[in-house]
């Protein structure tokens, strides 16, 4: 009887727990193969986030065709269709533009340097002791216009798989009538789940379909403008606009550095800073009249969030990774938004908290 007790006993001793610091370097090795594995399959992952991207962005164009009793196949059919005329169009635009822009860099770049040249011996005529090959060696602006070449191939290198990215757009717009239904049955307790994930997809459909709008009316003035001061090459700049519009700040300064050197460049410096002014006004209505009345105050990230989420996805996914670096990070953010639990996570990654909305001292 008591080796059976003591046998009883000891089975039922508790198991010891584990340190802090071992559940701590567990969960960052699992964070460092879970990056690896990411930027190993960044071929499949890209296109998939990017057809994830086009499909909620057009989707209220679908759900508003299958509300005027369209069928949702043909509705898909519709969407996808225009987004392909869309696409080619611009492709055809844009793609002689940055052959040309490509073909005549060299010589950009070199006119761009002799210019610098000129302005160190200028600085030197005055007393100004400035050492011209040290200078280019920490300081080349030529690499501004290389930067927004390589922006731009980088970003059509992806393309190259569209065929897979379209097909993934209309499987997954087939899909989103059923999701609802496959959702509340995949959850244990839908009516305490099913709001907070219905509140976080309808938030991050509600701003990438807004910031897309809002990116491609920055696009559009952004190449109206340099077109009317006869700068080479205004579609090219006004894609590039509306692709790092997405990044809010500093997007809009890496945008608008080449598109001024050239104009710079043609022109002398009082097209430059025409230049420079027509991106600083787009950029200011936009940025702090247009999209806070569209999508809040709240709805941001700061600045220092947007710097760090800039870098670490475009080490992780280069070109692309910079450009979906503030979707994805506030995807995140919404989504901590949706939880009580969570909310805090989601104050810290935003903007700063005007004095009447933070808590009073005590």
């Amino acid at each position: 009887m008591e080796d059976q007790a003591g046998k009883s006993t000891t089975a039922a001793a508790p198991s010891p727990k584990p340190s802090p610091r071992l559940g701590a370097l567990l969960t960052a090795a699992a964070v460092v193969v879970i990056l690896a594995g990411m930027r190993e399959a960044q071929e499949i992952l890209l296109p998939f986030l990017i057809a994830v991207f086009l499909a909620v962005v057009s989707s209220p164009a679908v759900l508003w065709l299958t509300s005027k009793k369209v069928p949702r196949g043909l509705a898909v059919l519709l969407a996808v269709a225009a987004m392909v005329g869309v696409g080619t169009g611009i492709a055809a635009l844009v793609g002689t533009s940055l052959n040309s822009f490509s073909q005549n860099l060299p010589t950009y770049q070199a006119s761009l340097q002799a210019e610098t040249s000129a302005l160190i011996a200028w600085l030197e005529g005055m007393g100004v002791d400035v050492s011209v090959s040290v200078l280019l060696d920490y300081v080349d602006p030529g690499a501004a216009m290389g930067l927004a070449s390589n922006l731009l191939t980088g970003l059509g290198g992806v393309f190259t798989n569209g065929f897979l990215i379209l097909l993934t757009v209309v499987f997954i717009l087939l899909e989103l009538s059923s999701f609802t239904g496959k959702l509340r049955v995949a959850m244990g307790d839908p009516d305490a789940v099913f709001p907070s994930v219905t509140k976080f997809t309808d938030s991050v459909k509600s701003y990438l379909a807004i910031k897309t709008l809002v990116s491609l009316i920055t696009g559009a003035l952004i190449a109206a403008w340099l077109w009317a001061l006869g700068v080479d090459f205004p579609l090219l700049w006004g894609l590039l606009a509306f692709l790092l519009n997405f990044i809010p700040n500093i997007g809009s300064i890496i945008a608008a550095v080449p598109a001024v050197l050239l104009a710079f460049l043609q022109f002398g410096v009082g097209t430059g800073l025409a230049v420079a002014a027509g991106f600083i006004a787009v950029n200011v209505v936009i940025g702090n009249i247009v999209e806070p009345r569209f999508m809040g105050q709240g709805l941001g990230l700061s600045a220092l969030v947007v710097f760090l989420s800039l870098v670490f996805w475009g080490w992780l996914w280069g070109t692309v990774g910079m450009l979906l670096s503030v979707p994805l990070t506030m995807t995140l953010k919404i989504a901590l938004e949706s939880r009580e639990e969570t909310r805090w996570m989601a104050v810290l990654l935003g903007p700063p908290v005007p004095e009447e909305v933070a808590p009073a001292k005590e």
